[in-house]
């Protein structure tokens, strides 16, 4: 079983106390994102999670606790963009965050944080040249601590369209898709960074830009040294490359409130889920009620074989 930690929140930044409980413990309790009402127990013993991957924006409240995350393997998919707080308004400053970035390259290695540059969004104030110039500065800055770059153009999702509006978002079509996406192949290749797409159906191999799967078997296999007998993961776009993982995650609780976000768009919710956090409670922002219905979900390990010895986390 792969965790993902999370798709629909950044736990590393606001719950990282939270989720390093669920593994001392060893079980998590999940609603069901579309009948709340349904929950499911996941066993989360280090013999049957094969992995966890975090994604985040601010993983430094992790720094100093990456310890209690052993026996599990695990690896970051760091989002770093250079917006300003017209569109990620609760972020620390971009310098804090390649800060960050840094120091956990250091602590875990540079196979170990994947840097997305997602969504790429144009405005009058976030032109073409402005990424070509930011996505440059930020690859010179990581390039020592990274081995690849993931990054996406903004999906117009129904439910933030009405948050943009203020951003004066410009339509993108596919032609200025493959300047941008040239543009930074050049600056990648130029750093020794691969790069690659998450979840465009545009090709761009012409460019030597591959399509990305974030929760990666073979760079699980790599850093476990066993091989996993994975499926695709059928929830997600039919470009994502990603495998099946379960995700721990509770949709309205994140506080960066960034305004391209589908996970975080209504701050009503995400006022209500954050006065319900505890961080001893199984459930995410959340308690268990009579009204629930808890099944335990069934799981397993995924691991077939043992080809090679696991990458070990530098000694710091």
């Amino acid at each position: 079983m792969i965790i993902s930690a999370s798709r629909r929140t950044d736990i590393p930044a606001w719950f990282s106390d939270w989720f390093l409980y669920r593994l001392r413990e060893k079980y998590a309790l999940v609603r069901n994102p579309v009948n709340s009402r349904q929950v499911s127990r996941i066993d989360l013993s280090p013999d049957i999670v094969d992995c966890i991957v975090f994604w985040s924006k601010n993983p430094r409240p992790m720094l100093d606790k990456l310890e209690q995350l052993q026996p599990y393997p695990f690896y970051f998919q760091f989002t770093l963009n250079a917006y300003g707080k017209d569109v990620e308004p609760n972020l620390p400053s971009l310098e804090e965050r390649i800060d960050t970035f840094r120091a956990l390259s250091c602590r875990l290695g540079k196979h170990r944080v994947i840097w997305r540059y997602d969504p790429i969004l144009l405005t009058p104030d976030y032109s073409v040249f402005w990424h070509e110039e930011q996505f440059s500065y930020l690859a010179e800055k990581l390039s020592p601590y990274t081995e690849m770059c993931t990054f996406s153009f903004l999906d117009f999702y129904a439910k933030i369209r009405k948050r943009l509006k203020t951003l004066e978002i410009q339509d993108m079509n596919q032609k200025q898709q493959c300047i941008i996406a040239q543009k930074l192949a050049r600056i990648a290749h130029f750093y020794s960074i691969q790069i690659n797409t998450c979840g465009e159906e545009l090709d761009l191999s012409p460019y030597q830009i591959d399509h990305a799967s974030c929760i990666d078997p073979l760079l699980i296999s790599r850093l476990t040294g066993y091989s996993l007998d994975v499926k695709k993961d059928k929830n997600q776009r039919p470009a994502c490359g990603c495998v099946s993982s379960i995700d721990l995650g509770l949709y309205h609780t994140c506080r960066h409130e960034c305004l391209y976000c589908y996970a975080n768009c209504n701050s009503r919710i995400q006022e209500r889920n954050a006065s319900l956090y505890d961080p001893s409670s199984p459930l995410l922002c959340s308690h268990l009620t009579e009204e629930d219905k808890l099944t335990e979900r069934q799981v397993k390990s995924l691991r077939v074989s043992y080809p090679s010895s696991p990458l070990q986390i530098p000694e710091t």
